[in-house]
């Protein structure tokens, strides 16, 4: 089988080929700290660590870097309002989201570079830019110049002279073209600041992931990972500095995840519709949120409600109920219903992978491993062994772990829902022996609606997920 992922430069699903065979270098814009990162965040995060934790799975070396833009006007307005040091208001949000990844199963990155400690990196790339024609000083200032840049647009599908065309204001008359951006900022009074060849300032928001690649990477990438908001004009900025320097294609390939919405309306501040990564995990266990990213396809729009977070648990008790052991005193099932079992971990193994190879069809993936849930609980309830479901409780082990899954049984050792049947059940059996079966009858068909399937055998009644 051989992988093949959509590149957003190209418009298409093209086979996957490193630079190296067999290594993998992945860069994922990360967030600016300026706020509590939202689920958002989280969506984004956890795409691109389903895919670095699938390409490990295929056998790739992966080395995945994760910036943090730590200084920033968002971060400088916010501290000056609260009236604290823009410093440590970053600090303090780095460090949250870094527990909020660690709540997340979210592997730690290869590494974490900052924009403030990669400064003397951010001025020799501009300098480098200014000798090659490509920027120009004003002022203090330093514009990276898109005309020298021939094919700039071409990851966002924009022509320059229509960008030029549709600029109603020129933002800054000092530019010679008005899509020109800013690779340093010449101080202003009461921002933090570094020395330059320009003056003090401090680094345009674009430069600071240019020269982490081109410190951490190197030259050349396979992956360059981001939310699809990022595409124009921060990766489009990227690929025009970084190549301006390198004269090579920055990144194989450019991968981007959809946008989440919250009731059918992108999620951003100006709306007031965020929910905080934090606020989500008190309520829900980071699996939820890891299921409602996998259930969806990653480049598509996701939409966030209580509707789907409903569904999402329900998944999350399916899947928990196929890791229970075999039933008390279990003789052991037909060598038909183990012959079925064994098929399914063949038939589920393979269309994961066939589903993951297919530009990352979690869902797909997700539903073969379901397909293994129910075979599973099939073969409990048919009195398999512990031994007998080894194999396939291994296989479901090793699929969800490539997903990032914890699967963490509940400390009482049975989710809430699983409370609730085993009591439904004893409703039923207490109905059925007062022979009121049509109501004992309606307790098993209302639970089937909900993918709870009861089964009857001489040793008493059994329920597994549908």
């Amino acid at each position: 089988m051989t992988l093949r992922v959509y590149n957003t430069l190209t418009r298409e699903k093209t086979e996957f080929k490193t630079i190296e065979e067999g290594k993998v270098r992945m860069y994922v814009c990360g967030p600016t700290v300026y706020d509590s990162a939202h689920v958002g965040h989280a969506m984004s995060a956890l795409v691109f660590d389903i895919i670095r934790r699938y390409l490990i799975f295929r056998g790739y070396d992966v080395e995945y870097v994760m910036n943090f833009t730590d200084v920033d006007d968002k971060i400088i307005d916010r501290a000056k309002r609260m009236g604290v040091d823009p410093f440590e208001l970053a600090e303090k949000y780095i460090e949250e989201f870094k527990n909020n990844l660690r709540d997340l199963n979210i592997m730690p990155a290869t590494e974490h570079p900052r924009a403030t400690e990669e400064i003397n990196a951010i001025i020799d790339m501009v300098s480098q830019l200014i000798e090659k024609g490509a920027a120009y000083e004003v002022e203090g200032d330093v514009y990276f110049r898109v005309e020298t840049a021939k094919d700039y647009g071409k990851l966002s599908g924009r022509k320059l002279e229509e960008m030029n065309a549709g600029s109603r204001i020129r933002v800054d008359e000092r530019k010679e073209n008005p899509m020109d951006f800013a690779v340093w900022k010449k101080v202003k009074p009461g921002e933090p600041s570094w020395d330059s060849p320009w003056g003090p300032g401090r680094p345009g928001w674009h430069i600071e992931c240019s020269a982490m690649n081109l410190s951490h990477l190197g030259h050349q990438i396979d992956i360059h990972g981001g939310g699809n908001d990022l595409i124009f004009p921060h990766h489009e900025n990227e690929i025009a500095q970084t190549e301006a320097i390198t004269g090579a294609p920055f990144a194989r390939y450019w991968m981007h995840n959809g946008m989440l919405q919250l009731k059918g309306e992108k999620m951003s501040k100006s709306i007031g519709n965020l929910v905080p990564i934090n606020e989500f995990l008190e309520e829900y266990p980071g699996d939820v949120m890891r299921l409602l990213v996998l259930s969806s396809y990653y480049r598509s729009p996701l939409t966030f409600n209580s509707e789907v977070i409903e569904a999402n648990q329900r998944a999350l008790e399916r899947l928990l109920s196929a890791k229970r052991p075999a039933l008390p005193g279990a003789a052991g099932a037909p060598a038909d219903v183990l012959e079925k079992l064994d098929k399914q971990i063949t038939a589920t193994r393979e269309a994961f992978i066939a589903a993951m190879d297919e530009d990352v069809n979690t869902a797909g993936a997700l539903g073969s491993i379901f397909d293994l849930v129910r075979a599973i609980n099939q073969a409990r309830s048919e009195q398999a062994t512990d031994e007998e479901l080894s194999p396939a409780q291994h296989t479901f082990n090793e699929l969800t772990g490539v997903l990032g899954l914890e699967l963490n049984e509940p400390e009482a050792g049975a989710t809430g829902a699983d409370a609730f049947i085993d009591l439904l059940l004893d409703l039923r059996q207490q109905l059925r022996e007062q022979k009121m079966y049509s109501l004992a009858d309606g307790v098993r068909d209302d639970l089937l609606k909900l993918g709870v399937v009861i089964e009857d055998t001489p040793q008493g009644s059994t329920w597994h997920w549908e």
